[in-house]
């Protein structure tokens, strides 16, 4: 739409007609209108001859941008036009002719944007939010958690900044973000909702400074920002299309900081030596142990032929990531949603929080109603000081190539029977039973709906009133 609206807009200041541009360049009136509508692409040699005819170079009429206000409110009116939310309305598509006046077209557009905000708000709910997360774990399964596309994108920039070899240090990062027209730039006065923010007009992508906590992560936070460009997002239209793509900026950064074929050469070595261990891949590219357990799942089924599943739990055994494509039966609520549910206290996952050394990764065998399971499990804290468990696991048939195979603890599951854990022992339940009371911690979260905004979770007028103090510095 963008390119039709630049051929239109050279076409009338060079003063030709369809028919007369048509006539030198060799193509019907017809067929150039449709172009300059959006309804057909143009070859390159077809635009190369147009730029020529009009004389302007062919990147002017190949720019992205809108050539005037105008355009750019029309272009924004065809779009609201064509989504999902509009047309569950049922109501007809008004195009914006040469009558319609600028006043009308604006008030059009934003009642658009009104109407694409509200629906953003009415479904940024707690509940929604859940519903969208199974969908797209769901199809992860099915993918195997593994995205070649976005690994062949990967590779390709980083070979254009000379990286191939030892982890990903921050001036390839930087470099990066150069051959995208963008600079780094660390400040201190993020918005309080913002990990990044990306400044479109001045080619800015603001970062929090290295000096505070957690600041080892910079480089995956500029990628994830990278990421949004290289991958050509726009702004999520629901709340769905925004988790889709925070999981792919999450693979873009673990792709970059953990590439394909390093990667897979340094796991199908330690499969064929017998000794996989989490700590030695998380260490060999210098990541978190949580980012090295993610990006195995990626690699895994597609390069190594193992089913496998991932666990995020917290020292309450609430589950706040997972991924499985080996069966374990994780616990769901009934719309099949996993986030928030207590995994069994005999799993790895929460047996690890009661070992006393805790600086080493934890090995078990878990036996439970789908199979027997080999489970590593390291323990981490986070930001806030919270406990949590980062756990990968493989079928017991695979255990044989792990490090920590020989360990003889090995517990035995029958959730989701609530009498396997969830359920007090009958002594004790008789004993107590109406003889107790306690008062319990209920998050604010859960009553919460979600920040509504552009970006789920980030205030608007924070993030607008930040880029406007930074933009003439």
């Amino acid at each position: 739409m963008t390119l039709g609206q630049r051929m239109r807009h050279f076409r009338t200041e060079a003063g030709l007609t369809l028919e007369q541009l048509g006539a030198d360049v060799g193509v019907a009136g017809s067929q150039l209108s449709l172009m300059e509508n959006g309804r057909r692409e143009p070859r390159l040699s077809l635009l190369g001859a147009i730029a020529t005819r009009l004389g302007i170079e062919l990147a002017e009429l190949l720019d992205d941008r809108a050539p005037t206000e105008r355009a750019g409110l029309e272009i924004e009116l065809e779009r609201a036009q064509s989504n999902p939310v509009y047309a569950q309305l049922g109501l007809p598509v008004v195009r914006a002719g040469k009558g319609m006046s600028d006043e009308t077209l604006r008030a059009l557009v934003g009642l658009h944007r009104e109407l694409a905000r509200r629906s953003r708000e009415a479904i940024a709910t707690p509940e929604e939010a859940r519903r969208a997360n199974t969908e797209l774990r769901a199809r992860m399964r099915e993918r195997d958690n593994h995205m070649a596309e976005i690994d062949d994108l990967v590779e390709e920039a980083l070979r254009g900044v000379g990286h191939s070899t030892g982890a990903l240090t921050h001036r390839s990062v930087s470099l990066m973000a150069e051959r995208m027209g963008f600079e780094l730039v660390y400040v201190g006065d993020l918005p309080h909702s913002a990990r990044s923010v990306t400044d479109l007009e001045n080619g800015r992508i603001y970062l929090p400074p290295a000096s505070i906590p957690g600041g080892h992560g910079l480089r995956s936070m500029a990628l994830q920002a990278i990421a949004h460009r290289m991958l050509g997002h726009e702004a999520p239209n629901d709340y769905a299309e925004f988790l889709q793509q925070r999981l792919e900026i999450n693979y873009f950064a673990a792709a970059a900081l953990m590439p394909r074929t390093q990667a897979v050469n340094f796991l199908q070595q330690a499969k064929s030596d017998r000794d996989i261990a989490l700590e030695d891949f998380r260490d060999a590219f210098g990541v978190t142990h949580e980012a090295a357990a993610l990006r195995f799942t990626n690699l895994a089924t597609a390069h190594l032929d193992m089913r496998v599943h991932f666990l995020r739990v917290g020292g309450d055994g609430a589950i706040a990531k997972a991924y499985e494509n080996d069966g374990l039966p994780l616990p769901m609520d009934v719309t099949g949603s996993v986030e928030g549910e207590i995994v069994c206290r005999y799993w790895s996952a929460r047996r690890a929080f009661v070992r006393t050394n805790r600086t080493t990764e934890f090995y078990q065998y878990t036996d439970t109603p789908s199979g027997t399971f080999f489970e590593s499990t390291q323990i981490g804290t986070s930001a806030a000081n919270d406990e949590f468990s980062i756990t990968i696991g493989v079928p017991f048939d695979d255990a044989k190539y792990f490090r920590g195979r020989e360990t003889t603890r090995r517990e035995q599951s029958r959730c989701p029977d609530a009498s396997c854990c969830r359920r007090p022992p009958a002594d004790l339940a008789a004993h107590w039973q109406g003889k107790a009371w306690s008062s319990a911690k209920v998050h604010a979260h859960i009553f919460s709906p979600l920040p509504s905004g552009t970006f789920p979770g980030v205030d608007d007028r924070e993030l607008y009133e930040f880029l406007e103090s930074h933009a003439s510095s």
